[in-house]
């Protein structure tokens, strides 16, 4: 490890090999922090934080404060992030709590957090998602591996963003956002689906064609929810991505966002 003695790091945190900790950093006791980070000057790592391997933090950014929920009582909960995820300067990352039964926010492998950005108590973030500058993020946000949430934009609390898709800057999430789609506004609508940003990585034009199929059926036939299903589960009942979309459906405690112009 290499730390500049104008840091503060708790004798007992546990801190792995060739660890750099820049200086005015406070790590408190509760604190693991893997191989091969780095974490930035003024950064501040609370209780109660795992942090994965070669992860890096960048200066201000605040992981492991209690949650901002009133029904937080002082229990024990954590932040687990995992490998090769960048939070980026001023970002704030909350523990979970009890009252969710999860008592655990967590980030995957491979994100990005931009500055700004907010991760409230008992999220849970995928791998390979990016989370944009001033986006906030509500307690128990589920977002699904490789999303992304554009700046500035709100996501209301328990809301549940699908695999693959993507948030337009400056939206405001107050429905489910299905997997592989693009979505934006305020109120968020649907907007298509994610045809770039799934070439990008390495969908085949027979993947993104099923892709389509499924939510013409969902957006573009006048299909409520319960038929669209039934259609769809009909039509691709060996459909590797329909059965994504339609599982994710089945499960949304909000409801998924609507079409734009409805």
């Amino acid at each position: 490890m290499s730390a500049n003695n104008l840091s503060y790091i708790h004798p007992d945190a546990r801190i792995g090999k060739d660890v750099v900790i820049e200086p005015f950093c406070y790590i408190a006791a509760n604190v693991e922090i893997s191989d091969g980070c780095h974490i930035g000057p003024n950064a501040t790592i609370y209780d109660y934080v795992k942090l994965g391997r070669d992860c890096k933090v960048f200066p201000g950014a605040v992981i492991g404060a209690i949650p901002q929920d009133l029904k937080f009582d002082g229990e024990e909960s954590w932040v687990e992030i995992g490998d090769r995820t960048t939070i980026r300067e001023c970002a704030t990352i909350n523990r979970g709590t009890a009252a969710s039964g999860k008592r655990i926010t967590k980030i995957g492998n491979d994100c990005l957090i931009m500055s700004y950005a907010h991760i409230a108590h008992d999220c849970r973030i995928g791998d390979h998602c990016i989370v944009v500058s001033h986006v906030g993020l509500a307690g128990e946000t589920d977002m699904d591996d490789w999303a992304i949430v554009g700046g500035g934009t709100m996501v209301h609390q328990f809301s549940h963003i699908g695999t693959h898709a993507m948030v337009g800057g400056a939206s405001g999430v107050s429905k489910d956002i299905p997997p592989y789609i693009l979505s934006a506004g305020h109120p968020i609508v649907y907007e298509g689906i994610n045809a770039i940003g799934l070439r990008r990585r390495g969908f085949t034009n027979a993947e993104i064609d099923e892709i389509k199929s499924v939510y013409k059926i969902i957006y573009e036939e006048n299909n409520n929810v319960s038929d669209a299903l039934r259609i769809i589960d009909e039509f691709f009942p060996d459909g590797k991505h329909a059965k994504v979309i339609t599982d994710f459906i089945r499960a949304s405690k909000r409801g998924i966002c609507r079409r734009g112009g409805e």
